[in-house]
């Protein structure tokens, strides 16, 4: 037996057990360390992207809270109530988005919708940062509106859920007129179709291959002309 034991020990069958358990052991930590490392990774990405989300919407959003809407569902027992919030979302400078929600709570519902505006949010040139380029129309539904540039001093002749559309937008002078339908649903719907079709005299130039001063003409266009070369300067 002693023999057998030498010759086992000779050939290195107890080392080799105990290089292939501490192997075993590295690889464990190897691995579990990799395990960690990935997971540090996986959170760190995680966090890149949290940071840039909180990043794009930590800019000054105006927030505007159109219409609060109670349902009721008739079960068993009694009712159910729930809550359908309409939130128009801006940032003061061209661009606004709406958004409704529904939960059984009303922040809740406010949050979702507010959720859903800022993912819809579009942008709208604006003329000297205070008024339209020119008029524009809108139907949705039974909605239909009207939309007119008007000069500095004005101010915003509108109603209900068009006020707060152009308030979140940054409009500092428009004159506009609702005709049907007062469902703040449908007129924010049309609001923002005719918004939508809204154009600068730059990007039409650009589209049709001329200079912004062909297009407005001489008289009395040297000044806007002025004001759309430095916004493109600026861009």
């Amino acid at each position: 037996m002693a023999d057998e034991n030498d010759i086992q020990a000779q050939a290195g069958i107890p080392a080799a057990v105990e290089g292939e358990g501490q192997g075993r052991g590295r690889r464990g930590r190897g691995g579990g360390e990799r395990g960690r490392g990935g997971d540090r990774g996986g959170r760190g990405r995680r966090d890149d992207r949290r940071g840039k989300s909180e990043e794009e919407q930590g800019e000054e959003l105006v927030e505007k809270l159109v219409h609060i809407n109670r349902v009721s569902k008739t079960v068993k027992g009694g009712k159910r109530f729930g809550f359908a919030a309409l939130v128009v979302v801006g940032d003061g400078k061209g661009r606004v988005g709406f958004g409704h929600g529904k939960a059984r709570e009303v922040p809740e519902a406010i949050s979702k919708a507010t959720a859903s505006a800022k993912k819809k949010m579009v942008r709208v040139p604006l003329k000297d940062g205070r008024t339209l380029h020119h008029d524009g129309r809108g139907h949705f539904g039974a909605g239909n509106v009207t939309l007119r540039s008007a000069p500095a001093g004005t101010g915003i002749i509108a109603g209900g859920p068009m006020r707060a559309v152009f308030e979140s937008l940054g409009v500092a002078d428009v004159v506009t007129k609702s005709v049907g339908t007062s469902n703040p649903y449908n007129m924010i719907r049309a609001t923002f179709e005719a918004l939508t079709e809204q154009t600068s005299p730059k990007s039409v130039a650009q589209r049709r291959g001329k200079k912004v001063a062909d297009l407005l003409g001489r008289g009395g266009a040297s000044a806007e002309v002025a004001a759309v070369e430095a916004e493109a300067i600026t861009e």
